[in-house]
């Protein structure tokens, strides 16, 4: 009985004196032949329907509700990270033969290269005129000596620090002070700079508007958080900001938990509409990512330096496995030609820089 008699597709067989082409040939036509069947096509609905919807997840991030528990800032603020789910489907789909699956997981991919693709190539472009580093040092960083040395040799001419503490505000202040000549802090942020300083102010971003009041008492943190001060380039003036928004936290109770970061966004949201220099940055940990829609506040009004100059994701939390750019480069009415990430330092997250021009 022949293979047809018996309901199975024949096989091919390379033809004589053909070889390794015979046998490609051969191969086209057998897979052809599979994909026309209608039972692959019959397999996997589970996972052609888990791609479609990783696909609409991924270009529909923006429609998902906030409440409860800030889910669409949640979705955002781990986006990128969301490509993963493309390999794992695809083995899936590949272990049940499925086509359906193969083929509906080209919208997760579109998607993915949609949002993300682009961010993938170096943007940066050679020359500077300043070069800012913005870090949050950690206040359980166990090496602050070694953190300042570092931070010094990035030749950075404007260097922000964020979670300064009285145990180790001194360490930083001598180590710094041969590289940057000026300085000034406020609270737990400061800035050191090879230009002169001045119009320095603190910016409230934890004490005011309705959301301050939904904050619990063991949540508050400290005041002075941020500061706003002038640096006097050669270029005119340039307004720099000194950022620590505060934290974030994920529990079962309240979800993704951001009332202390989305009050800050807003304070600052007001202070850089409220700004007259026409030349701003702003280097701080945000304690989110420019997806995040609760940045809109910033995000609307400045640019980032790491989308625009940068190469790759630039993810600086945790400095042991990054997996989030919560530390951010911000700027307005400048040109950033170059965001990278800064070596680890003692601390928790890890330094990010950028280039900025005229």
């Amino acid at each position: 009985m022949t293979d047809s008699m018996r309901g199975r597709a024949p096989v091919d067989e390379a033809e004589p004196g053909q070889g390794g082409v015979g046998r490609r040939r051969a191969g086209v036509r057998r897979a052809l032949l599979i994909a026309s069947r209608p039972e692959p096509w019959r397999r996997g609905p589970v996972l052609a329907a888990s791609a479609l919807l990783l696909g609409l997840l991924m270009l529909l991030h923006a429609k998902i509700p906030n409440r409860p528990g800030n889910l669409g800032s949640l979705v955002e603020t781990f986006l990128p990270w969301f490509g993963l789910g493309v390999p794992v489907l695809l083995a899936g789909a590949l272990w049940r033969r499925s086509a359906s699956a193969v083929a509906a997981l080209l919208l997760p991919v579109v998607a993915w290269a949609y949002l993300f693709g682009g961010q993938l190539a170096d943007k940066s472009h050679p020359g500077a005129d300043l070069t800012v580093v913005g870090h949050n040092v950690g206040a359980a960083n166990p090496d602050p000596a070694g953190t300042a040395r570092a931070l010094a040799a990035s030749g950075a001419d404007v260097l922000a620090l964020e979670e300064l503490i009285p145990q180790t505000m001194g360490t930083y202040q001598k180590e710094l002070a041969k590289t940057y000549p000026y300085h000034t802090v406020l609270g737990t942020v400061g800035l050191w700079s090879r230009l002169p300083l001045s119009d320095t102010r603190p910016i409230d971003v934890m004490n005011h508007g309705p959301l301050a009041e939904t904050i619990p008492a063991d949540e508050k943190t400290a005041p002075n958080r941020a500061l706003r001060t002038t640096v006097a380039t050669d270029h005119g003036p340039l307004a720099v900001y000194a950022v620590h928004l505060g934290s974030v936290r994920v529990n079962p109770r309240a979800g993704f938990w951001t009332a202390s970061r989305n009050i800050g966004v807003q304070a600052l949201g007001k202070a850089v509409a409220a700004e007259e220099n026409k030349r701003v940055v702003l280097l701080g940990d945000l304690n989110g990512t420019t997806d995040d829609r609760a940045l809109a506040g910033l995000t609307s009004q400045m640019r980032s330096a790491q989308d625009e100059a940068g190469s790759g994701f630039g993810f600086t939390w945790p400095a042991s496995f990054p997996v989030v750019r919560a530390d951010q480069i911000l700027v307005r009415g400048v040109k950033p030609e170059r965001s990278w990430v800064l070596p680890a330092t003692g601390s928790d997250h890890l330094p990010v820089a950028a280039g900025i021009s005229w």
